[in-house]
């Protein structure tokens, strides 16, 4: 049965999350709403799907869910629109730029016959993929802590100023690259469960958003991630995630995406060292950029999407209580550098 989707938001990643529906043999793309209808044309070029400036009469169309990947302060009117049409969702991330909007969200979406998922596409990258593989394997032993980074470095990389604007935005770097980082944090401990962090803003100076987000999070268990989101990364836009255990550690790295392992017999013995490259990723990218690797891992979480719309909730896709968690973490920073103290979340 063919699965028929409409995209609300036409800008980049928009146009990229339509060409993955279109390039899917499952699905159609039936609809693109944005209020730049040269840019919605774009996005639907080479079908037959309907243009639209309001993203109200795509909901009246005949479709089965949508993509929201319109700008983030309108997340929660359109993903709420949505699951109140009764529409499966794939919400590009952030959920929404507040924790009460995005509660607001779930509430309603727990009422409703539709799903909800959050795009976290960085669960999909193949160093991702390979060191929760190899924790889960057991190749490091029995998990002590993480190590998770990201940034760049700063305002020349934003498009739109809403997008560095905490009204808007909700933040600074935490609400950028940095929820990426916080929902691995989750997605690799489990849960995060407390949150001791210190935000800070120095450098660009942007009225509540911050250059720098430092913090440690713990799992239940106590088991903790040393974490960081910044926009003075002045190397370039990069991330990695480590883990590390008492019989070795991983690293999985992005730009250029490559894996580290090494792994022992036992704490301090003999080591062994893997690298793992992709040169094919490293190729692509150099002659049509970071999209490439986007667009394939927006393919791989569509195709769970659609598992999860089928009944398969074994997946890798984050749903809407993993997008509710990335922004309880990021806020739980920002109230522990007002008091100075940890925070602690409700368990899941």
């Amino acid at each position: 049965m063919t699965v028929k989707l409409g995209v609300i938001g036409a800008g980049i990643v928009g146009t990229l999350r339509a060409q993955s529906i279109r390039e899917n043999p499952t699905t159609e793309l039936v609809a693109v709403a944005d209020t730049d209808i040269e840019q919605a044309q774009r996005a639907a070029q080479g079908t037959q799907a309907q243009i639209f400036a309001d993203y109200r009469q795509l909901l009246e169309s005949s479709l089965d869910a949508v993509i929201v990947s319109s700008p983030l302060p309108l997340h929660e009117e359109h993903v709420s629109t949505a699951l109140g049409a009764e529409k499966h969702v794939l919400c590009e991330k952030p959920l929404s730029n507040t924790v009460g909007s995005c509660r607001r969200i779930l509430t309603l979406a727990s009422t409703v016959n539709a799903h909800l998922a959050v795009g976290f596409n960085h669960r999909y990258y193949p160093s991702i993929k390979f060191l929760k593989q190899a924790v889960e394997e057991g190749r490091i032993g029995t998990l002590d802590h993480l190590r998770i980074f990201g940034g760049h470095d700063g305002l020349a990389n934003f498009r739109s100023d809403w997008q560095y604007r905490a009204p808007e935005s909700g933040g600074g770097a935490m609400m950028d690259v940095g929820i990426h980082m916080t929902d691995l944090a989750h997605y690799l401990l489990g849960d995060v469960t407390e949150v001791y962090g210190v935000a800070s803003n120095r450098i660009w100076k942007v009225v509540g958003s911050e250059d720098n987000a430092l913090a440690i999070l713990k799992n239940p268990e106590g088991i903790p991630a040393l974490y960081q989101a910044t926009w003075t990364e002045w190397k370039g836009y990069r991330f990695y995630v480590e883990a590390y255990g008492d019989l070795g550690m991983v690293r999985g790295y992005y730009a250029p995406m490559f894996n580290l392992l090494v792994t022992q017999t036992k704490p301090g013995g003999p080591r062994k060292r893997t690298i793992k490259l992709y040169p094919e990723i490293i190729l692509r990218e150099r002659f049509k950029s970071w999209t490439s690797t986007a667009l394939i891992s927006f393919r791989e979480e569509l195709q769970d999407f659609l598992k999860v719309l089928a009944g398969d909730d074994n997946v890798p896709l984050a749903d809407g209580v993993a997008g509710l968690r990335a922004m309880e973490i990021a806020d739980a920073v920002y109230r522990s550098t007002a008091s100075g103290k940890a925070v602690t979340l409700e368990a899941q």
